[in-house]
């Protein structure tokens, strides 16, 4: 692809209306929004600098990453800080013009602050409800279960999701470090959200084999699943995958950071998509892994060789593996439709 190629897909695809699948909701926080918690928290170990902050989301692997990430979480403390830092991603969001994302929230990790679950669904909801309406970015939430905390934070997690439930909720996951923390432990878990009607999206694959990814599916009953990096190692997991419409959230960027690739040359969404997997391109910890979606578009176009339509079609299969209301499902639909055909229009 020429630079001057690469420009103009650069621009299609920040005026691409977009829907995220993979991202977190303090790892979305924002350097500014970081900095203002940390400042609001003196104590922290979080840097108010930003050149410092910048150095501070600099991983050495996968376990300082989650330890770097546990640190911003202390930063939420109470329900006007939860509040803020959705709607200020949403902000972020529509800034790139994502239009809807399913937010992975770790409920768990405010509640054991002190954070009453009735005053976080109420802070999430009325930024969640703020955002549609001022910003025009539609949210609905994954509750995930932070795997390192254990089966504490597993029937925790289950009983906001499920007696607590909010609004927006749609699906019910599983986040967190995957070595030493095998999938079958949380089956009863999930079996109780998906007995209440959520969907099943764990991470899996990222960091460990195919086996993993395996457990998710049987174990977990996964509907989608978050990374699955190590998939096309083995070949009939990603027949499987492929023949089951069973999506994968990947993330590109999150991938060389958190070390589980090598770089992004060497990253498998190739072969995912070649095998005929949906795949899905997410951000996961944007300002953390000094990314957004639209950049991780633009690597993924060139990792997979795609041009404006090509680029189209992935962000029709984010669509497609979303939970999202019918009318927002068609109303995404047609304006990539839409803004595809009026890129390619001068040309015609």
């Amino acid at each position: 692809m020429s630079h001057s190629a690469a420009g103009d897909l650069t621009a299609f695809i920040a005026g691409l209306p977009k829907a995220e699948l993979h991202v977190h909701h303090v790892g979305s926080a924002s350097p500014r929004i970081v900095s203002e918690l940390a400042a609001r928290h003196p104590g922290t170990p979080v840097p108010t600098d930003a050149e410092a902050l910048a150095e501070f989301f600099t991983f050495r692997d996968f376990a300082h990453f989650v330890e770097v990430y546990l640190s911003v979480v202390d930063l939420v403390r109470d329900a006007e800080d939860v509040r803020l830092l959705t709607y200020e991603v949403a902000r972020d969001m529509a800034a790139q013009n994502i239009r809807y994302a399913e937010l992975t929230v770790t409920p768990y990790s405010s509640t054991r602050r002190g954070i009453p679950g009735p005053a976080f669904m109420e802070a999430i909801e009325d930024a969640r409800l703020a955002a549609e309406k001022e910003l025009g970015v539609v949210l609905r939430w994954c509750f995930d279960i932070p795997g390192e905390a254990g089966l504490e934070s597993a029937e925790e997690t289950a009983r906001l999701a499920c007696e607590l439930r909010p609004e927006g909720l749609v699906s019910f996951g599983l986040g967190g470090p995957e070595v030493g923390v095998p999938r079958p432990q949380f089956k009863p878990y999930f079996d109780r959200a998906i007995a209440e009607g959520l969907h099943s999206v764990p991470h899996a694959g990222e960091t460990t084999g195919p086996q993993t990814i395996w457990d998710a599916l049987t174990s977990l009953r996964a509907e989608r699943i978050g990374h699955g990096t190590s998939a096309p190692r083995d070949p009939r997991l990603l027949e499987y995958l492929a023949e089951h419409r069973i999506p994968l959230e990947v993330c590109p960027t999150s991938n060389l950071a958190t070390r589980a690739v090598a770089s992004l040359e060497e990253h498998p969404v190739r072969e995912m998509a070649e095998a005929g997997v949906l795949v899905t391109v997410n951000s996961d910890d944007p300002p953390m892994f000094g990314t957004d979606l639209c950049t991780e578009y633009g690597i993924a176009a060139r990792l997979l060789g795609l041009d404006a339509a090509g680029v189209a079609e992935l962000a029709r299969n984010a669509v497609h593996a979303s939970f999202a209301p019918d009318d927002v499902r068609r109303s995404l639909l047609a304006g990539i439709d839409a803004h595809l055909a009026s890129w390619q229009a001068p040309a015609g």
